[in-house]
């Protein structure tokens, strides 16, 4: 079993995709039918998306609070949030530990005094009140880490879509640069799009990748 979802409501379908999508999470599909409408958007290298709408939850009007966004480097993520108009709080960590808001006041300004993945956080919310907490993880322990054989199967279809999309990119960049093995592009931009970036954020991961590992000169 593996989390895949997390639905919650909001007021305005298009306002609260908008925003979403601002963050550069991906946008997966948008169902309408009579009084229902879902939304799905993934947030980047993550399996598990959230949905949300109208009909997707029962009449609540009170919001999701204390959504977690594991992140490698909270400073970088918050800089990216405020670039894109977000308003982001400043770092802090719980005087109690991680989540404990029983004791009083319960958040503490700057990063965990002894520097702890899980302890350091920063937060936002979308325009409804959901509230979100950017959480920094850069090490987990062994017992966060499944022992797994088991490897994701990608249909045939899908492969070659993602296939066809590569090439359409990646002959942009072979229009504009020196001769060069074609795998060495493909290989960082399949990647990057299998762990959830969009193709223009692949693309531009995979040019990074070849100036930095295999330099080609533009023509």
């Amino acid at each position: 079993m593996k989390l895949e979802v997390v639905l919650f409501g909001v007021s305005d379908v298009d306002r609260a995709k908008a925003f979403y999508e601002n963050l550069g999470w991906r946008f997966d599909i948008d169902i309408a039918e009579g009084d229902f409408r879902g939304v799905q958007i993934t947030p980047p290298n993550s399996e598990a998306s959230i949905i949300f709408g109208k009909g997707v939850t029962p009449n609540n009007p009170s919001s999701a609070h204390s959504l977690v966004l594991a992140v490698d480097n909270l400073d970088v993520a918050r800089e990216d949030l405020i670039a894109r108009g977000v308003n982001v709080s400043e770092v802090f960590h719980y005087a109690g530990g991680p989540f404990n808001n029983a004791v009083e006041n319960p958040r503490v300004g700057g990063r965990d005094p002894q520097g702890r993945s899980y302890f350091s956080f920063a937060s936002f919310e979308d325009p409804d009140g959901n509230l979100w907490l950017l959480q920094e993880i850069q090490t987990r322990p062994g017992s966060r880490v499944w022992n797994s054989t088991q490897t994701r199967d990608m249909d045939v279809a899908t492969l070659a879509n993602l296939l066809s999309e590569t090439a359409e990119y990646h002959d942009r960049y072979e229009k504009t640069h020196a001769e060069h093995h074609w795998w060495d592009w493909y290989a960082p931009y399949l990647s990057a799009r299998q762990n959830g970036s969009s193709p223009e954020e692949s693309a531009a991961a995979a040019d990074r990748y070849m100036e930095e590992v295999f330099p080609v000169l533009s023509r």
